[in-house]
């Protein structure tokens, strides 16, 4: 696995396809190894001619950890945020959207295509924002912007992701902890245990199990807050895909993504929850082809603010 210093840090990245076509790069979601792709989706965007790299983010897989890093409660985080104060976390998304930055000059590319999901979708546009001459189109899925003014995800999600205690020991118990989070935000009627969401937890363990990333992860969310700002200076033609059926990450997040970026086309998938299963992918794939296909045929590259 080839490991790359960028941002004064090291990130575990995959690169995929010919090196000569033009780059894909895929930003995974909280707490997301890289292993959390599905391979057929890799495999779908090589065979289109695309070069895709896929990394994992900081905190997580085989990139660096933060293990001596403090970890403010996410409560005590928002009721701070509320008054006015801001604790001190490890890093918030800037950051990570600068080793993604990092990771394209390591790897000496000069544009790339984006695709994040859920908080891979948070970074991405803070990369195209903070560096609008390098990113060729941006697509979220299943993302938002951190405006307070959203719906929350239900209590019971909440609970289930803010929850003190003892965390579970053993990887038995540590895969189904986590397929069990995937029935709660997952699609309706989807059968996780034999989807192919299993095997991809149960690979994520065998690689790397390092459970304090997520935590810092999720501060690192809170600690970025509202950040329609940055959005808003979104210039990369760009493609919003989100379920309709989103128990985690409501689809006004993705319409709210939408409406900050000028021209933004938005795809509701209607019984699609916060998950890639097998079968919307086909849909998905279709969508983002076609929004690379339409920005590489118009000639159209991102553009600096105005």
């Amino acid at each position: 696995m080839p490991v790359a210093t960028v941002n004064g840090i090291e990130i575990a990245y995959e690169t995929h396809g010919p090196a000569g076509g033009p780059t894909l790069l895929l930003i995974m979601g909280l707490g997301g190894q890289l292993t959390m792709w599905p391979p057929a989706f890799i495999d779908d965007l090589v065979g289109a001619g695309y070069r895709v790299i896929r990394y994992d983010n900081r905190d997580i897989g085989l990139s660096q950890k933060f293990s001596g890093a403090d970890i403010p409660h996410p409560v005590a985080q928002i009721l701070a945020r509320r008054v006015g104060l801001r604790l001190a976390t490890p890093y918030d998304l800037s950051d990570m959207a600068r080793d993604a930055e990092g990771l394209l000059d390591h790897l000496a590319i000069e544009t790339a295509h984006l695709v994040g999901i859920s908080m891979g979708g948070m970074i991405a546009q803070h990369l195209a924002a903070g560096a609008p001459d390098r990113i060729s189109s941006l697509t979220t899925l299943m993302s938002t912007t951190g405006n307070p003014r959203l719906p929350r995800p239900r209590g019971e999600i909440l609970r289930r992701l803010l929850r003190r205690g003892p965390l579970p020991v053993g990887r038995d118990a540590v895969i189904d902890r986590a397929v069990e989070a995937f029935r709660l935000i997952g699609t309706p009627g989807e059968d996780h245990d034999t989807n192919g969401v299993r095997d991809q937890i149960a690979a994520s363990f065998d690689r790397s199990h390092h459970p304090s990333g997520p935590l810092r992860q999720i501060a690192a969310i809170i600690a970025t807050g509202d950040f329609r700002a940055v959005t808003r200076q979104i210039r990369a033609p760009t493609l919003v895909i989100h379920g309709g059926v989103d128990p985690l990450v409501s689809p006004r997040g993705g319409q709210d993504i939408a409406r900050n970026v000028p021209g933004a086309r938005l795809e509701i998938i209607p019984d699609m929850g916060h998950d890639l299963v097998p079968r919307h992918r086909p849909v998905i794939l279709r969508h983002i082809l076609d929004h690379l296909s339409r920005t590489e045929s118009r000639g159209e590259t991102a553009s600096p603010a105005p």
